[in-house]
């Protein structure tokens, strides 16, 4: 695996990185698991300071820390400063709300005075993406760091430089060594470091290819673990839908960062009183995009991440034609060599056709006609995959019974989809399993201890199991 910057906007090779030796990682894995027995009886009071500064120095150094993303990546230089103050946003509330998160709950028993307490779980491995190579990497080390557990992380390989740059941050914030350790590990690497004794957990965002062999390693080795695989969210236009949001939301629920975010809309299902007018206003924006240099900020459209992101996406889009499939809509051509694709509409996808209920991770919207509502979400639910979704319909109150009906992990009324520190991120089906974020991230890696105590053993002392029945016994 090489591990290399390149500009996908220029093409041009700016840096080749050396794959970790195995003297590398047990160097990390050492440090890591003597970090874990240090915090392990440690408050958590002690390390969230730490993330304030964190949040802190993203926030001073927003500028030079997006333009790494945007060099590395191509992302939009306005959408990679947005991804640099979420990434404050992070760590700030984790800094805010850990204590509170993490304080033990009592339990009325009558065993005796009963609680689940949260403790450090030890070292854990993450393999991240490309696509928000900050934002991917401080959902797990923000709330992970709070609870105590140390992480050693695999990257993205066309991310390096931005991997890099987060594990500096953690360092100059003034996280102990061990805390966050990057290395750049091939693909039999990761397997050793998931076997290794120190590791109890794994995180992976990810394809289902990369999720599928990484989870089966940790089930192997019988570690926790979290997958975030990929999405084929619908985004629902209900038959009451207000046309005039639908109409301003669409495109960028589709074009945000290239289209390729995870929950990003890749199926447009929209009732028949509302397709024509629907897919005409789509062709309208998505003919007014404006591809170029993505530090450019008149450039709405950045060029994907790669020569070979672009190559499958144009497979699959190739696939879907000869599927029978209808390309509605195809931009024009970039002027420029970057990795631009076009953004296309496709229309008329059966069931039988290879990309129905399938994940295009670029600007490429798929549109489908039904009769109405109900169709609707039994189409959103025809898939695989479930990981978000959006739905517009006359009121909140209706859109969000269309949303309970979903079968996915999160779904956004009337409104764009976002990612907030506070709002729990995950899947269902084939897009993974577990939570990042919210409540639900920082519990995802603790040693829920239960323990339980007395003064001294009461007079109708039991052993073994007790039968509910029994219990006026005692």
């Amino acid at each position: 695996m090489a591990y290399q910057t390149i500009n996908p906007y220029t093409n041009e090779l700016i840096q080749t990185y050396d794959e970790a030796t195995t003297e590398d990682i047990e160097t990390s894995l050492a440090q890591a698991q003597q970090l874990y027995k240090r915090w392990r009886n440690d408050p958590v009071g002690t390390r969230t300071p730490v993330l304030h500064r964190l949040a802190q120095l993203f926030r001073d150094e927003k500028d030079d820390l997006a333009k790494v993303l945007t060099t590395e990546m191509g992302k939009l230089f306005s959408e990679a400063q947005g991804e640099v103050l979420l990434c404050a946003s992070i760590a700030d509330y984790y800094a805010d709300h850990a204590e509170e998160l993490l304080m033990p709950r009592k339990i009325d028993s009558i065993a005796g005075e009963a609680q689940l307490e949260n403790h450090p779980l030890g070292v854990l491995m993450a393999v991240e993406p490309w696509n928000f190579p900050y934002y991917q990497m401080m959902r797990i080390f923000a709330p992970n760091f709070a609870v105590g557990d140390p992480i050693v992380y695999k990257h993205a390989a066309n991310t390096p430089a931005s991997a890099l740059a987060f594990e500096d941050a953690v360092k100059r914030a003034g996280a102990p060594d061990g805390s966050l350790t990057n290395l750049f590990l091939s693909y039999d690497q990761v397997g050793d470091v998931i076997a290794d004794s120190r590791v109890q957990g794994v995180a992976l965002t990810g394809s289902e290819r990369g999720g599928t062999a990484v989870a089966e390693a940790a089930g192997k080795h019988l570690k926790k673990s979290t997958m975030e695989l990929g999405g084929a969210d619908a985004f629902i236009v209900a038959h009451d839908a207000n046309m005039e949001q639908v109409n301003a939301i669409a495109p960028r629920a589709r074009l945000y960062n290239a289209g390729q975010v995870c929950t990003s809309s890749k199926r447009f299902i929209v009732t028949e009183n509302h397709y024509d007018e629907f897919l005409e206003n789509l062709k309208k924006s998505f003919a007014a995009v404006k591809m170029g240099d993505p530090m450019d900020p008149a450039t709405t459209l950045a060029p994907m991440n790669s020569k070979r992101a672009k190559e499958k996406l144009q497979e699959q889009v190739d696939a879907a034609l000869q599927g029978g499939a209808t390309a509605y809509f195809v931009h024009e051509p970039a002027e420029d060599d970057g990795q631009f694709f076009p953004p296309t509409i496709l229309t008329d996808i059966a069931k039988d056709n290879p990309a129905y209920g399938k994940e295009m991770f670029g600007p490429v919207a798929q549109v489908y006609k039904v009769k109405d509502d109900d169709e609707a979400v039994e189409l959103a639910n025809d898939t695989d995959l479930g990981l978000g979704g959006i739905v517009f319909a006359g009121t909140g109150e209706y859109g969000a019974q269309l949303a309970s009906r979903m079968e996915t992990g999160q779904v956004f009324v009337n409104t764009f989809f976002s990612s907030l520190p506070e709002l729990e991120f995950g899947g269902v089906k084939k897009s993974g399993f577990g939570r990042e974020l919210g409540h639900n991230g920082i519990m995802s890696f603790v040693n829920q201890e239960l323990v339980v105590k007395r003064d001294a053993p009461n007079d109708n002392e039991f052993g073994g199991l007790v039968a509910p029945a029994h219990y006026h016994d005692l």
